[in-house]
């Protein structure tokens, strides 16, 4: 799931070339007017940032190093460094890159403290490479996502955890990012919620994030089950009327619950971005992949716990509307879904209560 930067002369992904055009590049002002509390800006960062774990990797594999690498380029005029980058140990590829903010290069233009909304730390995740030392293991992870629902049992999720954490425990969980494209937004989310349910509460940002699996064609039909099992007994019971008073009651109850659980699910919202002519994260735009949307922020019947970023005038081929380069692009209309993700909200949902 993803592949951006997988193919193609390597001048393609030249910063200059395809990066972001009209990019403010960090100066003093910032230190009165921080570039970082724009969402535009933010999104634009964030987004190159994954674009250079994409690079990371096809550095690797072409052998480039020095002033010929292109990874570089995608984090230095934000003004970060590299930490260093995750391995995969099952076949040495690299799947995301741990960056900080570079105090010394900010100095260089007069930025002498870290700009109001800058993170410390970013990890950023990938997505799949289709290239032949890489692509085992991404689809294998593909496949795990496919039919489980869940990449817990990767060993990048294990490294990106490990990361994160070392990170909190350094700077802070206000002061970290985490983010991640396609797949890596799918080790990008289980990652956040992992550290969620601990209380650390990161930023998170998912771009073209996977919403399909088997499990989730499989839990649609049990719902689909349990709600004509239990029409069923509600008609029964109806007839002899012994059961009306628990149910009417039981029902109280579960409103009560419900609020409380939304209460819950908002301290955590992370940042969703999605194309509706994508059809691999599409199931978190509503059924039928048309996403209604507007300019402000909305809260609807499940409350704002998730931010869904909608692609309402953009590309329409998969292809395209499955990359990463769309989101810092300046040719596109982005607004913010009037509606809640309830795939999102299954997900937080998780969190706080044990589903079976």
């Amino acid at each position: 799931m993803g592949s951006n930067g997988g193919g193609g002369k390597s001048v393609l992904w030249e910063f200059h070339a395809t990066g972001p055009r009209n990019l403010s590049n960090p100066s003093w002002r910032d230190l009165i007017r921080s570039s970082w509390t724009d969402p535009n800006y933010r999104r634009i960062a964030v987004s190159c940032f994954v674009q250079a774990a994409y690079l990371l990797e096809l550095d690797r594999q072409e052998k480039r190093t020095g002033e010929s690498a292109l990874a570089p380029n995608w984090w230095k005029p934000f003004k970060y460094k590299l930490v260093r980058p995750l391995i995969d140990s099952r076949d040495g590829s690299i799947y995301g890159v741990l960056l900080e903010w570079d105090q010394l290069a900010a100095l260089s233009d007069l930025i002498v403290l870290r700009p109001n909304g800058a993170p410390k730390v970013v990890l950023a995740i990938r997505g799949t490479v289709p290239k032949q030392s890489t692509v085992v293991r991404d689809l294998e992870d593909d496949f795990r996502f496919f039919t489980l629902e869940s990449l817990r049992g990767s060993v990048r999720f294990a490294g990106a955890l490990e990361a994160l954490k070392s990170a909190i425990d350094k700077h802070g969980s206000n002061n970290v990012c985490i983010a991640g494209h396609s797949l890596g937004a799918g080790f990008a989310l289980q990652v956040g919620k992992t550290l969620a349910k601990d209380g650390n509460f990161v930023e998170c940002h998912l771009f073209n994030p996977p919403s399909v699996s088997l499990g989730m064609g499989l839990r649609k039909l049990q719902e689909k089950a349990d709600k004509v099992l239990k029409r069923y007994i509600s008609g029964s019971s109806s007839n002899t009327g012994e059961l009306s008073h628990p149910r009417e009651e039981g029902r109280v109850t579960s409103e009560i619950g419900e609020e409380k659980l939304i209460k819950e699910v908002k301290r955590w919202v992370p940042n969703l971005y999605i194309n509706s002519c994508d059809y691999i994260c599409c199931f978190y735009a509503d059924r039928s992949g048309v996403a209604t949307v507007t300019t402000e922020k909305h809260e609807g019947h499940y409350g704002a716990h998730s931010k869904l970023f909608v692609i309402a005038k953009g590309p329409k081929k998969f292809l395209e509307a499955h990359g990463l380069q769309q989101w810092w692009s300046d040719d596109y209309e982005l607004q913010l879904a009037v509606h809640d993700s309830k795939l999102m909200y299954r997900h937080l949902k998780s969190l706080y209560v044990n589903e079976s």
